[in-house]
Order: C-alpha cells, then sequence, then structure tokens
C-alpha cells in the first residue's frame, strides 16, 4: 500500500482573486486534500489505538496467564501481541506516508499560487518587498501546510486519549472519570494562552520577512553601495532589523517553551496521579495485579496524547499567522485591470499631465519611430518616468495618461500591454539556465538570425563568443557567474530580441566601456530605428553621451517638469547644465 503523489498544477489564466482569509485558506487546505488526510488519520488513528491495546493486552497476559501459569495461553497471548505491533507499525508507516505526502503537495501547491499571483501581469496591491515576498512563498507557505499535519495528529491523539478513559472506566470508574475530565480542563486552559502566541508568532514573521528583505535589497544593490562608500550605513541598518528579528524569535520561543513546558508538565502530574490511585486501589483489591499493570501502562503512554494535544493550539497558531501572511498576497487586489482593446493603431507615445511621486504633469509626445533621449538631473525623476511608462502602477497611483498610437495602457488588453510597451531597468536579473534561455526568455519564438542581431547590437556577442559553449553557456541565478558588464549587455539582448513596439531603456550600458558603449548606441540605433522601417519607437533615459548622440532629440527633466528641448549637439552647445550633466 502506498501513497501517490498526485499532479500539482495552477491551470487559470487569471488567479483566483476571491476570500484567502487565513482561516479560508486553512479550510481550503484540508478540503482538497481530504482523501489523503482521510485515509491518513484513520490509520494514524488505528496505530493509536493499538498502542492503547498494549498496556491492556500486556495486563490481561499477566492475569489469565501468567498468574494462572498457563502455557498455551501466554503462547496465544504473544502471538496475539506480536499481531498487535505489527498492525501499529503498519498503520504508523502508511498513514503518516499519506499525511506527509499531502502536508508536502500542499506547500508546493501553495507556493506556486504566491508565486502565481505575485507574478500576475496586472500586478499585485501589497505593501510586502520583494523579501518579504520570498518569506511568504517559502517558510509562510511550508508552515501552512502543516495544518494537514496538526489536524491528523489531533484525532490520533484524541482517539488515544478516549480510549485509554475508556480503558481505565473499565477497570475503575473514579479512575476513567479523572482522564475524562482532567483532559478537557486542561486543554481549556492551555488554549487560553494560543492567541498570544499566535500574535507572537505573527509579529515573528514579519519581522524576519522584514529582515529578508533588506538582505535582498543589499545583496541587489551591492555594486552601488561600494560605489558611493555606504557599507557601513547598509551593514548598520542590517544589523538593527536583524536584532529586532532576533529578539522577537527569542520572544516567541519563550513563550512557546512557557507553554509546552507547563502544558507536558500539567499533563505529566495527572498521568502520574492516575497512576498513584491505581497502585493505591491495587493494595486495597479494588484492581487485579494485571489491571494495575494496565493502569501503570495506560498512564505511562497517555502522557504522549495528552502532551501532543495540549500542544496543538501552539502548532495552529503559527499555521494560522502564516496564513494569514499569505492572506495578504494572495488576497491582494490587482494594481490595474484588464482592458478591452486588442489591437495597436499605432506606435507614437504620448504622456498627458503626467503626475507622479517627483513629476509635475509632464506632457511630451513621440511620433512612431523616434528614438528619444531623456536625461534627468535628479534620479528620482528618471525612476518615476520609468515606473508610469512601464504600466505596472495602478491606475490611481499617478495623474494624467500614457497612450500609445491614442490608446490608454489602461484601456489595453494586458497582453497586448505588455507586447506593446518593454520597460528593461536600470537593476536587472538574469536567470539560472543558458545564456540562449535567458537571451530569448518572452520571445522563444524568435528566429535566429532576429537573436545574432540583437546579441551583435548589444555587443552580447562577445559574451557569448568569449566562452566554449558559446550560446550554451549556464548561467548561475541571477548572473553571478558573470560580470557586470556582461549582465547588462545579456539582459540588453533579450530586451532586443522582444522587438517590443515601445522600448524604454534606463542606463542600459552605465557597466561598459566607453567603446563598447558606442558600439552599442549605434547597435540600438540601427536595430531598432534604420532597419525597422519607422514602426518602433524607443526612449533612452540616460546622461551617456554615446547613447544621446544617435537620439532624434533629447529632452531634460530637472525637478519634475521638462526644461529644455532639443538635439544632443544643440543642448551640448547651448545649455551649460546640460553640458555639466553629461559631458563631464
Amino acid at each position: 500500500m502506498s501513497s501517490t503523489p498526485s499532479s500539482v498544477t495552477v491551470d487559470s489564466d487569471e488567479p483566483d482573486s476571491g476570500n484567502h482569509s487565513g482561516a479560508a485558506i486553512l479550510r481550503r487546505v484540508l478540503v482538497r486534500n481530504r482523501r489523503p488526510l482521510a485515509i491518513g488519520t484513520v490509520l494514524v488513528c488505528l496505530h493509536q489505538l493499538t498502542e492503547t491495546a498494549v498496556p491492556i493486552s500486556i495486563g490481561v497476559i499477566i492475569d489469565r496467564a501468567v498468574e494462572t501459569s498457563d502455557t498455551t495461553a501466554l503462547i496465544v497471548s504473544i502471538v496475539g501481541l506480536a499481531a498487535l505491533f505489527l498492525v501499529l507499525t503498519a498503520a504508523w508507516r502508511f498513514g503518516a506516508r499519506f499525511i506527509v505526502t499531502a502536508m508536502q503537495q500542499e506547500a508546493h501547491r501553495l507556493r506556486l499560487e504566491v508565486a502565481h499571483r505575485v507574478l500576475d501581469p496586472r500586478g499585485v496591491r501589497t505593501d510586502l518587498r520583494s523579501g518579504e515576498l520570498l518569506t511568504v512563498s517559502t517558510s509562510d507557505a511550508e508552515q501552512t501546510s502543516w495544518i494537514a499535519d496538526i489536524v491528523p495528529r489531533a484525532a490520533a491523539a484524541l482517539t488515544a486519549a478516549v480510549a485509554s478513559a475508556v480503558a481505565l472506566v473499565w477497570i475503575d470508574l473514579w479512575l476513567g472519570l479523572a482522564v475524562l475530565i482532567g483532559t478537557p480542563v486542561i486543554l481549556g486552559l492551555l488554549q487560553l494562552a494560543a492567541p498570544l502566541i499566535t500574535s507572537r508568532a505573527t509579529g515573528q514573521q514579519a519581522s524576519i520577512a522584514r529582515a529578508s528583505a533588506m538582505a535582498t535589497d543589499l545583496v541587489s544593490g551591492l555594486r552601488p553601495l561600494r560605489g558611493i562608500g555606504g557599507e557601513k550605513t547598509a551593514s548598520a541598518r542590517y544589523r538593527t532589523v536583524s536584532r529586532q528579528a532576533l529578539a522577537s524569535t527569542i520572544g516567541t520561543a519563550k513563550a512557546t517553551g512557557i507553554y509546552t513546558g507547563v502544558a507536558a508538565t500539567v499533563s505529566a502530574l495527572l498521568a502520574v496521579g492516575v497512576a498513584g490511585f491505581a497502585g493505591y486501589f491495587a493494595l486495597q483489591g479494588r484492581i487485579t495485579v494485571g489491571e494495575l499493570i494496565t493502569v501503570v501502562g495506560l498512564a505511562q503512554f497517555i502522557i504522549e496524547p495528552l502532551g501532543l494535544l495540549a500542544s496543538i493550539p501552539g502548532y495552529f497558531a503559527v499555521a494560522r499567522a502564516s496564513s494569514d501572511r499569505l492572506a495578504l498576497v494572495l488576497d491582494a487586489e490587482p494594481l490595474r485591470g484588464a482592458g478591452s482593446q486588442t489591437e495597436l493603431e499605432g506606435t507614437d507615445l504620448t504622456l498627458d499631465g503626467v503626475e507622479y511621486k517627483s513629476l509635475k504633469g509632464i506632457d511630451l509626445h513621440l511620433p512612431a519611430g523616434e528614438l528619444l533621449g531623456v536625461v534627468a538631473y535628479q534620479p528620482q525623476d528618471a525612476d518615476a518616468l520609468v515606473a508610469v511608462l512601464s504600466g505596472q502602477l495602478a491606475q490611481d497611483a499617478y495623474r494624467g495618461v500614457v497612450r500609445v498610437g491614442g490608446i490608454s495602457l489602461s484601456d489595453m488588453d494586458l497582453r497586448l500591454a505588455r507586447r506593446t510597451v518593454l520597460v528593461e531597468p536600470h537593476i536587472t536579473d538574469l536567470f539560472s539556465g543558458s545564456l540562449a534561455s535567458n537571451v530569448t526568455a518572452g520571445a522563444g519564438d524568435a528566429a535566429a538570425l532576429d537573436i545574432q542581431s540583437a546579441l551583435a547590437a548589444s555587443a552580447a556577442a562577445d559574451v557569448v563568443d568569449a566562452h566554449p559553449d558559446g550560446l550554451d553557456l549556464e548561467v548561475t541565478d541571477r548572473g553571478a557567474s558573470l560580470s557586470g558588464g556582461q549582465r547588462q549587455r545579456v539582459a540588453l539582448a533579450r530586451a532586443l530580441v522582444a522587438q517590443a513596439p515601445v522600448m524604454v531603456l534606463h542606463d542600459p550600458t552605465t557597466a561598459v566601456d566607453a567603446v563598447t558603449e558606442a558600439s552599442i548606441a549605434e547597435g540600438i540605433a540601427e536595430l531598432r530605428h534604420e532597419g525597422a522601417g519607422g514602426i518602433h519607437t524607443t526612449v533612452l533615459i540616460t546622461s551617456s553621451p554615446a547613447l544621446l548622440a544617435v537620439t532624434d532629440r533629447v529632452i531634460v527633466l530637472n525637478d519634475g517638469v521638462i526644461a529644455s528641448i532639443g538635439t544632443h549637439s544643440e543642448l551640448s552647445r547651448g545649455d551649460v547644465n546640460y553640458r555639466g550633466a553629461v559631458l563631464r
């Protein structure tokens, strides 16, 4: 007998945005795993019943075989006891297999659901940072799946407690009543501490997620931090957040430890009390020697299920806290709705009265086929413009309208919007896999000619030629096996292969030398415009003179507004501020 893992997939194109409260998520975990959990629960309950039967059987053997010196009865009893142990072992083995399989599959499903929600093209309206989302999709998904283990274990422990109490009632009414009454009283009192543990667990997971988020940000921004000498400041900030996470973890551990210790102590005292009274009753002749041994055996055995029942609220509190954090992502509203426009009517780009963060009403029109340079004297203006053009902001997050071919980005079908505008941010990541898979990500049907053209235009052909494996070269996660300049060129090639009608490049050449930068500038202009038949519109947000020299015109942003417009040559000759920012 074995359990067969079922197929785990997330099928829908549009992620479910229904009610995913913490309690609802836990119920859903149990419902969609009801079959394996039902089988596993029955088997582990059978295991506990046979465990309970062991001390009872030993007591019966002593009374009916040992004290009577009945050899035949002793042999039969030993064979029966061996069969009991066989059932006990098999029930636990197969029951645990069903339960653990369900729990691991559920953790996998939850990870997929979180990833699907985070990768929703509509975006996710949440304040959680990337590191926090990583924690939610890993440790919180894992801890939420514990409910698939908690319920069967609770059922098994309750089965053992009830079976032991029934056996004790059969031997002596008062011994049985002590367990039947004492167990719910203990559990009820201990349950009062569950909200405190839940609160501590929630705070702990939130603080750990904040530390993970900061660690992720620091690792991804290590190069610029070194450039500005900010390592000590960043290290101090992370040390503070890490200490807060440590203090929260220690506080949760203390609360859980005290709770578990009290629960185990009270459960043990109840078992010791039952055993003590049984010894007294045996001395009075109220129970036999075999019944005394049964009671003592049950008293020792019942400590474990009583302790488990007492600790269940603590485990449940952790699972509930994690499920609440999952709900923050799974229940988050999309940043933008899905428009109805499915056809593109042009590639001209228009910004009407755009206000976002530092931007103060940007009006701009790019005819189809234009190669526009943007110089931002303040970095926050460039970042804000990139965010608006990306189409990933909620419609109520900024004022104004962004149109392509006269159609607002918010009115476009999601697939059309993603296919129309491609924004390559300044900080980009590569994925583990081959160079080829990174270059063609998002454009799997790209022809070999298109790939080679993009590699040449981005100067990434040098990266390919530098390795014997060429495009089959394996790249580690985040492109860590490549230099900064190599990563930047491969990411640029990936953007060029997509052949988006409108492409926005934010500082695409900051990690390459001047000669390579000039080659890339010419490659972008040639690939996107000179040989594109006037259908591509490109925005280069940069202060690189090599890139700006190939643009049709340049706009300058200063304090959130368009300060000047002209060609690179005109601005270089007539604008002292421009010369200072670009020709330094």
